[in-house]
């Protein structure tokens, strides 16, 4: 029945583009995606496969139960859109002014629904029960994965399978790895309260901006004096503001920034050894301060059967030139709340458009869509590996 799912899939791949390209032509930021919600309930509503919206926010979540005995596993899609200006020149441009899809959601959401469609022709033959899981907010924390997971809509799952389209890796690759696949990613937002007055007088003042330097370049110290060498973590300063003019020394600074971790220990490091530099560097420049640390999604762990049945799945796609064990990535995904309440791994589908070489998050963003029908043969393979091994 694979071969046939497959041959189906490429058949339908036409509509996956025209989907995909709808999509990134009306593009919605995180926890506003009303009308991408609607658009994909609409789409299970035309397939008359059950579903459910507003899970745990903009979620949708479509049931498909198959006609023999088996596991329930879900295939999951994030599906909004970034506030970047779209500056591609092609027919499917954002029209949306300032909210692109700059990470590929489009795609992944394209990707599950032509495969719902066409799981739906073989439903009868299908063992266990699809649950295609879209979800809203990845982008932006908390994100909709904690608060999905919240609503006890999974609570039934025996396992769960994610993508993403991944630009930056060449068609045909399928990336993944077993245990930490991607980073722990929190936020930070120091302000340092110093003293401001005039230019020409800086003895007089406590020059915020000199001070809240001092802690971006001493924060870097933490990363290569406070930790293991043989471990990794990232701290970056994202946004530093301060000041109105040449000649007026700051009162106030704010600095705002990221810290990547792989172990929960080194996080806890990062989140003590920074109270500690901020602490010092005020006290000694006689200045106030106020830190405020938030936890955003933790590291994605894959599991390990469920990483050796994505694996497994490559073999079954010509598509796929090479299956990669990849080093950890310093990126985040709060796909990482579903794997740690349910067995499942999250994988990388090269997606690199030729002689276009941007990143995601990127104003030129884009990717090959001749990725999209292999990951939802991926996706549909490692469904069908989990029931294989599990029934």
């Amino acid at each position: 029945m694979l071969t046939k799912i497959h041959e189906t899939i490429d058949e339908l791949y036409p509509e996956m583009i025209e989907i995909r390209r709808y999509l990134h032509q009306y593009p919605e930021v995180s926890f506003e995606e009303f009308k991408t919600a609607q658009y994909i309930a609409d789409f299970y509503e035309e397939l008359g496969i059950p579903y459910e919206k507003n899970v745990g926010g903009n979620g949708v979540i479509a049931t498909l139960k198959g006609g023999k005995p088996g596991k329930t596993v879900a295939l999951r899609a994030d599906f909004d859109a970034l506030a970047i200006q779209d500056e591609k020149d092609v027919p499917y441009k954002s029209k949306n002014p300032g909210v692109m899809h700059a990470c590929g959601h489009d795609g992944h959401t394209a990707t599950l629904l032509v495969l719902a469609k066409v799981m739906k022709k073989y439903q009868d033959e299908l063992e266990g029960t699809i649950v295609f899981l879209h979800q809203h907010a990845e982008e932006e924390t908390p994100g909709g994965a904690i608060s999905i997971v919240g609503s006890g809509k999974l609570d039934d799952v025996d396992a769960v399978f994610g993508n993403h389209l991944w630009a930056t890796s060449t068609l045909g690759n399928i990336e993944t790895r077993k245990g930490v696949f991607m980073a722990g990613t929190d936020r930070f937002e120091i302000t340092i309260l110093g003293q401001g007055g005039h230019g020409a007088y800086p003895h007089q003042t406590k020059d915020a901006i000199v001070i809240g330097a001092e802690v971006v370049s001493q924060l870097q110290n933490i990363i290569s004096r406070r930790i293991d060498p043989l471990k990794t973590a990232v701290i970056t300063v994202g946004k530093f503001h301060a000041g109105t003019t040449f000649n007026i020394i700051a009162n106030k600074a704010t600095l705002v920034g990221t810290v990547r971790y792989l172990d929960p220990e080194i996080q806890r490091v990062v989140k003590k050894e920074m109270e500690q530099v901020v602490k010092g560097i005020c006290i000694a420049n006689n200045a106030d301060y106020e830190l405020n640390y938030s936890e955003g999604y933790p590291p994605v762990m894959n599991h390990e059967e469920e990483t050796d049945l994505v694996f497994e799945a490559c073999n079954q796609i010509p598509e796929v030139k090479n299956a990669i064990n990849v080093a950890p990535q310093m990126g985040g995904e709060d796909f990482a709340h579903y794997l740690n309440i349910k067995p499942g791994a999250f994988f990388f589908t090269g997606a690199k458009k030729e002689g276009h070489n941007y990143p995601h998050h990127h104003p030129m963003f884009d990717i090959d869509e001749k990725a999209m029908p292999i990951a939802a043969k991926m996706l549909i393979g490692a469904y069908f590996a989990y029931q294989e091994k599990n029934n």
